[in-house]
């Protein structure tokens, strides 16, 4: 006899899982920019190379009013004539300001930025995962990308074009069109954030009057995703812009960009979603230490505040970012943080996850690492050899201790004399070690003695 709760409560199982499909299925495409107003009908329109050259402009300018009609592209099969006429407009506008020469007057500006705002600027579909996971979610695309892309295709064109004038469009693209520039780096589509990371470079290359403003709402971007969200699809791609802007910082490095160094850039480890955007992070740390070296030891122990200490993947990371870093630092540097760093890689090297410890002996395989470590061998293999030697003698996994013996080898090779005086002094150590536990151990059991005598009494 079934029960008929049992019963319901499958159907209430079936019925939730039916519906996380169709979000998932939902999830693959969505769009928020389509024109709730009413429809405007697209004629077709002469094509602009057939038009005599007087009246190529006049022509420009109606398609770029047929370019400023928004589709709704959730639903497929709605006005697909009005869809093609616009795609084709935006493909001529874009081969127009490609190849005719003073394209660019300045009463075209205006409809230009005029038609791209229209098309670009949107509130973006909200995620439906609470925790967006970019390696184990799809992320949701956008919709109406046919002709997105043409849009974004257009505008880089235009910033591109030799009869373009900042001085002009400054008019246009001003702080509040750069905030909204900024605003769609949250969408979940990777085609549109690479377009977006492109224009934004250009824009921050040709106004001048807008860098500091843009790298002032790029750091209240990362302190929001450090300190509140997590959450923020265009990270990767705005420390992408960030790594050439650091490029072209000038020395002595302003105290503005070594407090977003120290503020934002070393806070950035300690977030969970570091998998997705650490080798831009990595690259924009070592582009600070190579324009400035004294930087080195504040920013590795901001890095070791940060060191992973339960997540083994995390903490590979951060050992791959660590060999960046010794690849760039100057020996002087070097020598002061060499406790600080060795002490950290001999836990490393005693881990009992042998991707870590197998990542932390790869150190001994950069030939620049090794020379430096060469030069200090008196310091560090004290710090070094009490783990290397142990994880020799106990590690569980071979190859471990393969690569373990190898170090110790390069070491020996290195210093024979204190490498054989370590030795010497670390098997006393395990002796005296070992001589203490018996002790322990015999004190231990005359105790359980006197408590079983005491027990017959």
């Amino acid at each position: 006899m079934s029960m008929p709760g049992l019963s319901l409560e499958k159907d209430q199982a079936f019925h939730r899982k039916s519906v996380h499909k169709l979000q998932a299925q939902r999830r693959s495409q969505s769009s928020s920019n389509f024109n709730k107003d009413g429809k405007k009908e697209l004629t077709p329109l002469p094509l602009i190379k057939d038009a005599v050259p007087p009246e190529q402009m006049d022509l420009f300018m109606k398609k770029l009013d047929q370019c400023s009609v928004i589709f709704n592209f959730m639903e497929t099969i709605e006005d697909i004539q009005g869809k093609e006429i616009k795609r084709a407009s935006l493909n001529e506008v874009v081969d127009y300001i490609s190849s005719a020469q003073g394209s660019l007057s300045e009463p075209v500006y205006a409809p230009i930025i005029n038609m791209i705002s229209i098309n670009i600027f949107r509130t973006l579909p909200p995620s439906d995962s609470v925790e967006f996971d970019p390696e184990d979610d799809d992320p949701t695309l956008e919709a109406s990308w046919p002709h997105l892309q043409l849009v974004y295709e257009f505008f880089l064109r235009v910033m591109e074009s030799p009869d373009f004038q900042p001085s002009i469009a400054k008019k246009h693209i001003d702080q509040k069109f750069v905030l909204h520039l900024l605003e769609l780096f949250a969408s979940e589509d990777p085609r549109e954030r690479d377009f977006l990371k492109t224009v934004l470079h250009r824009i921050y290359g040709k106004f001048l009057g807008l860098r500091a403003f843009i790298r002032r709402h790029m750091n209240n971007i990362f302190l929001t995703f450090i300190y509140e969200t997590e959450q923020f699809a265009g990270i990767p791609e705005l420390l992408e812009i960030l790594g050439s802007i650091i490029n072209g910082f000038a020395l002595p490095l302003k105290s503005e960009h070594r407090q977003f160094l120290m503020k934002v850039l070393i806070p950035l480890h300690k977030t969970r979603a570091l998998a997705m955007f650490h080798a831009q992070l990595a690259y924009c740390i070592v582009q600070f230490l190579e324009k400035d070296s004294t930087l080195t030891r504040q920013v590795l122990q901001g890095i070791l505040k940060y060191w992973p200490q339960t997540c083994s993947s995390k903490e590979v990371m951060f050992l791959g970012e660590l060999e960046e870093i010794l690849d760039v630092i100057e020996p002087a540097q070097f020598a002061q943080v060499l406790p600080d760093i060795f002490n950290q890689l001999a836990k490393c090297v005693s881990s009992p996850h042998f991707q870590v410890a197998e990542r932390a002996l790869y150190f001994w395989n950069n030939e620049y690492i090794l020379s430096l470590i060469e030069e200090n061998s008196v310091s560090i293999l004290p710090l070094m050899f009490p783990s290397l030697y142990q994880i020799s003698k106990e590690h569980w996994n071979q190859t471990i201790v393969a690569l373990v013996y190898n170090v110790l080898k390069t070491f020996m090779e290195m210093n024979s004399q204190l490498f054989e005086s370590l030795t010497a002094s670390y098997k006393a150590e395990r002796q005296k070690e070992v001589k203490k536990q018996k002790e322990r151990d015999e004190l231990w059991k005359k105790l359980d003695d006197l408590c079983v005598k005491k027990k017959r009494i």
